[in-house]
């Protein structure tokens, strides 16, 4: 008790109900908390334990990084084995005309270097992105993130943003030559994991083409094999200008990229130099951990399993009470109706050692995004426990 006293004591809480869950140790697809109780991980720390808890890889990259050294300067300053390794693995997995990778710490700040990238290289102010899109909390991912109940307060943000909505193709000539870049979550996660159809996303790099604007994807949570490959653009036909990534691409580690060409990455070293400077990207600790998480998703066939195992998760989740499933791969949204109904079958269902969480912008959707490595006796087994807890709420 008092662990979780000093809990809400001195850390900083986001809400006012965090469950302040006490964390003993976390192993594949478990959680194990102080109770002594073991909880199945259908969160996977919001799509970030790519290969499940302590995955022996990522530990013994860590470990013997760890050994031989950890920040030693700056980024881009110079050269260590395991940053350029994660860079070079990461072009030779990726089609052109990506090529060249800046690291960063967060999923945030590589959408803020992104933004700047893209409005250096064009010379151009405005953006354009999507309603109910969400890019992260930094002034400038909130600035492009399309929920104004989570903006409202932090105004003023960037001006010369325009919103416009997921899929309808009737927006796209708002996309005129005076757009620097349109920035796309390729599938909306906080909306309930919304994926494109109707070409939409070759429609879209079309019009970019046509207006000389760059082409941003946000891959910071399908990217990394959730959807079964490793980015979720390569579904649809199309590659972006510029790629950014995080959450998963660490293996549990708080990382974050953003990836093109490098003649517009060039555009950031020059008029200003240091276009874009961070103290901690490409820390050889945390790029240990993202190459060896890299190089499993690559190598371990866990891609090819994901299309199986969404097929599983739609097939046991059949119940009056779900309304419909979205999302792709391991990504997956439960529409149970409303947010308190799904907030309490969260609740039920970590009381029957199930962790599952809701979608920060439509609560009434429940999140499953597993470890890429659960395996289909721990997808049937988690099903049963939701469906259980359906039936008896």
């Amino acid at each position: 008790m008092e662990f979780k006293k000093d809990f809400y004591a001195y850390q900083a809480q986001t809400t006012m109900f965090a469950s302040g869950f006490e964390v003993e140790k976390a192993e594949g697809s478990y959680i194990y908390g102080k109770d002594g109780k073991a909880y199945l991980d259908f969160v996977a720390g919001v799509s970030a334990n790519t290969l499940g808890h302590s995955h022996p890889k990522v530990v013994n990259a860590i470990k013997e990084q760890a050994d031989k050294y950890l920040h030693v300067m700056v980024y881009g300053e110079y050269a260590q084995e395991k940053p350029v390794a994660l860079c070079k693995l990461l072009a030779e997995a990726t089609p052109d005309p990506l090529e060249i990778t800046y690291l960063v710490n967060s999923g945030a700040e590589a959408i803020d270097g992104s933004l700047k990238l893209a409005k250096r290289y064009t010379g151009r102010e405005e953006i354009v992105s999507f309603k109910d899109s969400y890019h992260g909390n930094t002034h400038g991912a909130l600035s492009v993130s399309g929920n104004e109940t989570h903006k409202r307060e932090f105004r003023p943000l960037l001006p010369m943003v325009t919103f416009i909505e997921f899929n309808n193709e009737n927006e796209l000539d708002k996309i005129t030559p005076k757009t620097a870049c349109v920035i796309m979550e390729t599938i909306q996660g906080a909306a309930g994991f919304l994926v494109p159809h109707n070409d939409y996303l070759k429609k879209l790099k079309k019009r970019c083409e046509e207006v000389g604007a760059l082409l941003i994807l946000d891959e910071i949570q399908p990217g990394f094999g959730r959807t079964g490959k490793l980015f979720a653009f390569e579904h649809y036909g199309i590659v972006p200008d510029i790629l950014v990534m995080g959450k998963g691409m660490g293996g549990g580690v708080p990382v974050g990229a953003f990836m093109s060409s490098k003649e517009i990455m060039g555009s950031l070293s020059h008029s200003p130099k240091l276009g874009h400077i961070t103290t901690f990207g490409g820390n050889p600790l945390i790029a240990a951990s993202s190459h060896a998480t890299l190089k499993e998703v690559l190598d371990s066939g866990l891609m090819e399993q994901v299309k199986r195992k969404e097929e599983l998760f739609r097939e046991l989740l059949v119940h009056p009470k779900i309304k419909n499933i979205n999302g792709k791969g391991l990504m997956l949204a439960v529409n149970l109706g409303t947010p308190d109904y799904t907030l309490d079958v969260a609740k039920k269902c970590m009381e029957k050692g199930l962790i599952v969480f809701w979608q920060l912008y439509r609560n009434e959707y429940m999140r499953i995004s597993p470890p890429l490595t659960i395996s289909e006796d721990e997808i049937r087994k988690g099903c049963q426990i939701i469906l259980d807890v359906l039936n008896e709420n």
